[in-house]
């Protein structure tokens, strides 16, 4: 038994936001229904690995264990289709502009009157108030707007993007709890929500320390400088001989045998070091001297030795790397699984884990609209209806 057996979710959702939340519910064993409009599908579908390799990350990624239904909800025949699904559902996901469902007739408030129990959950990229609301945005405009970019690299040097759609990613995990949330309060109220999450919230919300600081002081915290501005310790990433290893602090009572590991002793007592905070300046003075001791070997072997001394760190792993990690393979964070064809394929497994109803990640996504028919004659919908329906070109 899974968690959310039961639950049917509605995922009219594009490239991250919203689809990996709706991949996130499948994994805990709801039924997802991904609807996309007929020939052209979620946008994720055109973003290939190359011109010569044509399959798309990003939407296997985000779309595995879902069913695809095509659905033109533009047209009459669509919207209705659409509304007798939504009778059916628990849950309607999209992160569509703000009020593109309404247009269409497919808000909150229009599938509330049919279904008192429908949760409507609707991921933007600025909120559905102020300014910017009606605009459209991406993963970038999130991390841009809310701050984190302004945080990466050094004093004096560019900044650039976080290397992943890591705006996309929060704001679908917020999506995701709003909507167990409201799951939740419907089993005492009997009544389906609207839940309402962003791209810009998500990212102020993720970086809660930061801000509090800012508000506290009137201050930005300024770079990462390598390390984080707002823990002025021995804390960062530094070269070895083969790669990075990175530095998670240094307690107190583990400085002697740190430094004395790195070959630099003089440091223990030196009074620019002593004590456990240091100012920006004199942390990147610190790890400059860092830098020369761990340049010499290689990371592994930094691994291992700050292990011995009771000092935390990790290795600086890339993903193919991290991918053959002995502690992400035996938690199941990638794992690899037979497909419905019975091919055997490594996917991102499910980040959590539930010890009475274990989480099921999906082997693969689906092909655009390979369970229409089948959906459609779940509706009741018989075969004369639905080749009218392909033939105006609503499926």
């Amino acid at each position: 038994m899974s968690a959310l057996d039961g639950i049917r979710v509605l995922d009219v959702g594009l490239l991250v936001q919203g689809p990996q939340a709706g991949q996130t519910l499948a994994d805990m064993g709801a039924d997802v229904i991904k609807v996309e409009l007929p020939g052209m599908g979620d946008q994720a579908r055109w973003i290939p690995i190359s011109a010569d390799d044509l399959r798309a990350p990003y939407f296997e990624g985000c779309n595995r264990g879902k069913r695809s239904l095509t659905l033109d909800l533009r047209t009459p025949a669509g919207r209705d289709v659409f509304l007798r699904l939504a009778d059916t559902a628990d849950v309607v996901l999209t992160n569509f502009k703000p009020g593109t469902m309404d247009e269409w007739g497919l808000g909150y408030e229009a599938l509330a009157a049919r279904n008192e129990g429908i949760i409507f959950a609707a991921g933007s990229t600025f909120g559905t108030k102020g300014p910017n609301a009606s605009q459209e945005g991406a993963d970038l405009a999130g991390q841009a707007a809310g701050g984190l970019i302004s945080t990466t690299g050094v004093d004096g040097g560019p900044m650039t993007p976080v290397g992943v759609t890591i705006a996309d990613h929060i704001g679908s995990q917020n999506l995701t709890a709003g909507i167990l949330a409201a799951l939740f309060a419907r089993t005492r109220t009997g009544r389906g929500q609207s839940v309402e999450v962003s791209l810009l919230g998500g990212q102020i919300y993720a970086q809660a320390s930061e801000y509090s600081y800012c508000l506290m002081t009137g201050e930005n915290p300024g770079r990462s400088n390598f390390g984080h501005p707002l823990l002025p310790v021995a804390y960062g990433i530094l070269p070895t001989s083969d790669g990075y290893v990175a530095l998670v602090g240094v307690l107190p009572d583990r400085r002697e045998a740190f430094f004395e590991l790195l070959g630099l002793p003089e440091l223990i007592d030196d009074p620019r070091f002593v004590s456990p905070i240091l100012t920006t300046p004199l942390r990147l003075e610190l790890f400059e001297l860092l830098r020369e001791a761990t340049a010499k070997q290689p990371t592994a072997y930094w691994v291992d030795a700050f292990a011995e001394i009771g000092v935390r760190r990790a290795p600086v792993n890339d993903y193919l790397t991290a991918a053959a990690d002995a502690d992400v393979l035996a938690n199941s964070y990638v794992v690899e699984l037979p497909d419905d064809t019975g091919e055997s394929k490594r996917v991102v497994g499910s980040p959590i884990f539930l010890s009475d109803t274990p989480t099921s990640p999906g082997v693969r996504a689906p092909e655009l609209g390979e369970h229409t028919e089948v959906i459609l004659l779940e509706l009741g919908l018989d075969w004369d209806e639905i080749a009218a329906m392909r033939d105006e070109g609503t499926i």
